[in-house]
């Protein structure tokens, strides 16, 4: 029987909030097993970004990265936030490394070509994880906290979306371990009504979403969400959560599983 293994996405509004982040990483301390934290922080990108005189400019909830944005965004999720997340679970006992795919090796992709005419700019798509990197680090006591920055083995640095690289690092360490993949952001699960948060519904299939994604139930940075949770089972990983910050224990929130494909 395989060994299990959490791999825990943070992002939104959660990662802006001291008081909700501080919250989420008492309940991530508080998981059984190994663990891995991905995390994201458009959010405070976006807000640095401004103070700098730079335009975000978001399409289905990606963001175009051109040169100047490039070095926000590796400031920011590589620098700020990660080894902020890093020296609070310090703080709460939990032996946390900070990483990018850049360090080890760990995440490489390629720079994403033109979509539909759309140049993302310096924007990844994950190629490769090793997952033996991260297993050694798991070995030795050590918590990954990855940053949603990957390089393409030429030197360059790449943006990548952090929900993606949570599914992508989920599928390669599902060949290892028996994974499960949590998605914490603001609210308490797929939502049928955006502000009801009562309406969250419980399970999601690729029948559902394509139902849901067409009459725009699920939309914006929720696309890309869903789609890397179904990838994501439909490669190994045991299930994958989208819920709350409060409630990464799994119990509650949108549940996507193979047997729900």
């Amino acid at each position: 029987m395989k060994e299990k293994l959490t791999v825990v996405k943070v992002g939104g509004a959660v990662v802006e909030d001291e008081s909700q982040l501080a919250s989420l990483l008492q309940r991530f301390r508080q998981i059984e097993g190994l663990k891995i934290l991905v995390h994201g922080g458009g959010r405070r990108a976006t807000k640095v970004a401004a103070q700098l005189g730079i335009e975000s400019q978001m399409i289905e909830g990606r963001r175009i990265t051109d040169a100047a944005m490039l070095e926000v965004v590796t400031m920011v999720y590589g620098g700020l936030v990660n080894k902020h997340v890093v020296a609070m679970l310090q703080a709460i006992g939990v032996d946390a490394i900070g990483l990018t795919g850049a360090d080890g090796g760990v995440i490489l992709s390629d720079k994403r070509p033109l979509r539909n005419g759309i140049d993302y700019g310096f924007v990844g798509d994950v190629k490769r994880v090793r997952a033996d990197v991260l297993a050694s680090f798991l070995t030795k006591g050590l918590v990954p906290v990855i940053a949603p920055l990957t390089h393409d083995g030429q030197g360059h640095i790449l943006n990548t979306n952090a929900d993606t690289m949570a599914s992508e690092t989920a599928k390669a360490m599902a060949r290892l371990y028996d994974v499960t993949l949590v998605y914490a952001f603001e609210k308490p699960g797929v939502l049928a009504c955006p502000d009801d948060d009562t309406s969250v519904i419980p399970a999601i299939s690729h029948s559902d979403f394509e139902l849901l994604k067409s009459n725009g139930t699920i939309s914006g940075g929720m696309v890309p969400k869903v789609e890397n949770a179904l990838a994501a089972v439909d490669a190994g990983v045991s299930r994958v959560v989208i819920t709350s910050a409060e409630a990464i224990d799994e119990q509650q929130g949108t549940i996507i599983s193979k047997t729900q494909t």
